[in-house]
C-alpha cells in the first residue's frame, strides 16, 4: 500500500494491518504479482509489403510501487501502448517469412524494447508472446529483379533499367498507349509535386514534403501548435529516416535530423502514410486510430497536426 500524507508521499506498508489517519492519508493498493494483458490485434505492414493481423500476450510484474504510482496513471495503459509500439517498430523490420520462423527471437527482442522503456515506471516485462491472427496480403512480388537481391542492387537495376528505357524510348517517334513509367531512385527526382498542364502526378517523397514544409511555417503557426516533433519515418525500403518539426519557439523550423533537444512527442510512420498525411488525404487522428501513426508522448500534442496540415493546404 502506498500512502500519502497530506500529499507527500511514505514508505510502503503491508502487507498486514495499516493505520490511516482520515481526512489526511490518501492511499493506493499496489499488486506485486505477476499479471498479463493482450495487445489488441492490430495491422502491421512487414518489410517484404505482406500486410498481417497480429497480437501479442505480455506478462509482467511490478518491482518497485513508488514509482508505479508516481511516473504513470494508468500503468497497463501505458504499458500496452509500449508493447503495440515496440511490435509495429519490430515486425516493420522483418519479412513475413521471418516473423512466421523467428517468433520466439523477435518476442526476446520486444521484451528488452520495453524493458527499456518501463523500467523507469517500476515495471518489469516478464515475457512477450507473438501470436499472428491472419495473412491479410501476402508479400509484394520484386518487380525489378530476381529474388534474392538486396535493397541496393535492387536500386541499381532500377536505375540502369531506366536508363536503358530512356535510350529506347528516345529512338521511338511517338510513345505508344501502354507505356512504362519509371522512377530514377539515383538522380533527384524532376517531376513537380503538384500537378501541372502536361505533367504527371506523383507523391512527394519525405525529403521534398519536408523541404516543403519548411516555408509555410510562421509564428502564427508556432502559437497554435507550441510543441517539437521528432518523426521517424519508415522507408519502402524497411529503412528509417528521422526528421523534425520544431513549433515551440521562433517562426518554427523543420528538416531532416534530431531535433535540438527533447521532442515533446516522438512519431513514427511509413512514408506513403506521411504524404496521405501532409497532402490531407489522412487525418491525423484517423491515422492513429487505425494503427499508421504511432505516438510516444501526447497524444493532444500529437493531434496539433492538423493546424499544419491545414496550412499545407492553403499554401496549395
Amino acid at each position: 500500500m502506498i500512502i500519502f500524507r497530506l500529499g507527500r508521499i511514505r514508505a510502503p506498508q503491508g502487507p498486514g494491518m495499516v493505520l490511516l489517519l482520515p481526512f489526511i492519508d490518501h492511499w493506493q493498493r499496489v499488486d506485486l504479482r505477476t499479471r498479463a494483458f493482450n495487445v489488441p490485434p492490430c495491422k502491421l505492414t512487414s518489410k517484404d509489403g505482406a500486410i498481417i493481423s497480429m497480437g501479442a500476450d505480455v506478462q509482467f510484474r511490478v518491482w518497485d510501487p513508488v514509482l508505479s504510482v508516481m511516473m504513470v496513471k494508468d500503468l497497463i495503459a501505458a504499458t500496452r501502448m509500449t508493447a503495440q509500439n515496440a511490435m509495429t517498430k519490430t515486425l516493420g523490420k522483418k519479412s513475413l517469412r521471418e516473423i512466421q520462423v523467428e517468433k520466439l527471437r523477435i518476442g526476446e527482442q520486444m521484451l528488452l524494447e520495453i524493458n527499456d522503456m518501463t523500467k523507469s515506471w517500476g515495471l518489469e516485462v516478464d515475457r512477450v508472446e507473438l501470436s499472428m491472427e491472419a495473412v491479410l496480403q501476402p508479400p509484394r512480388e520484386n518487380p525489378v529483379g530476381p529474388l534474392g537481391l538486396d535493397d541496393t542492387i535492387q536500386q541499381l537495376a532500377a536505375h540502369f533499367f531506366s536508363n536503358t528505357l530512356a535510350l529506347a524510348g528516345s529512338k521511338t517517334s511517338a510513345p505508344e498507349a501502354d507505356s512504362v513509367e519509371t522512377v530514377n531512385e539515383v538522380e533527384p527526382p524532376t517531376a513537380p509535386l503538384l500537378p501541372t498542364a502536361g505533367s504527371t502526378w506523383r507523391k512527394p517523397s519525405a525529403d521534398e514534403l519536408f523541404s516543403a514544409v519548411e516555408p509555410i511555417l510562421s509564428e502564427a503557426l508556432v502559437t497554435q501548435v507550441g510543441a517539437s516533433y521528432q518523426v521517424n519515418i519508415v522507408l519502402p525500403s524497411g529503412a528509417w529516416s528521422t526528421y523534425f518539426i520544431d513549433l515551440s519557439s521562433g517562426s518554427g523550423r523543420a528538416g531532416r535530423g534530431m531535433p535540438e533537444g527533447s521532442p515533446d512527442v516522438v512519431l513514427e510512420v511509413a512514408e506513403k502514410d506521411l504524404q496521405d498525411l501532409f497532402l490531407g488525404d489522412l487525418r491525423p487522428l484517423s491515422a492513429y486510430m487505425s494503427g499508421k501513426l504511432q505516438v510516444k508522448g501526447d497524444l493532444h500534442l500529437a493531434l496539433k497536426l492538423e493546424e499544419l496540415v491545414k496550412a499545407m493546404k492553403q499554401q496549395r
